[in-house]
């Protein structure tokens, strides 16, 4: 992520503040825009637009499926790859702002069933000898794992 921005969300007794993307904020900006709002605060009119957006999307990529995909997928869809990425329930429970862990514990067998048992995957796995090559490694898609003396391994699923 590039230098980050925070937006403020007003959602019905959830609000927050939220660290996001210089690039998302750039997309934001080029939404059309009435008040000082850039999303109405009408539930109506955003299922409306996020309908029209959707429709044109599956014309054009000829996909029916997209149809399908609900603003509770998205949410879905997030919550899953960010448990696949830190393993964290704990995490992904503040990051939905759910109130119980128990209500977040779907998010493992979700991701499980995507990605299988990760006793069960292979990886690349690369050493780097320097901050140069780490970066190099990052850059390229490779996870951290740990430290072996001076040296950092990392590894990328095949």
């Amino acid at each position: 992520m590039s230098l980050a921005e925070t937006i403020r969300l007003f959602n019905e007794g959830k609000s927050g503040i939220f660290n996001v993307s210089q690039q998302l904020i750039q997309r934001i900006l080029t939404l059309p825009k009435r008040g000082d709002y850039i999303f109405s605060r009408s539930l109506n009119s955003m299922a409306s637009y996020f309908s029209i957006a959707r429709k044109r999307l599956a014309r054009e990529y000829n996909n029916p499926r997209l149809l399908r995909i609900s603003f509770r997928t998205l949410r879905h869809w997030k919550a899953t790859i960010e448990y696949h990425k830190t393993k964290d329930i704990l995490h992904v429970k503040e990051l939905l702002r759910h109130r119980s862990v128990d209500n977040t514990l779907i998010y493992i067998h979700l991701e499980k069933a995507l990605f299988g048992d990760p006793s069960q995957q292979e990886f690349h796995v690369r050493v780097a000898h320097n901050l140069e090559e780490a970066c190099e490694l990052v850059k390229a898609g490779f996870e951290y794992v740990t430290d072996v003396e001076v040296n950092k391994i990392f590894r990328k699923r095949k």
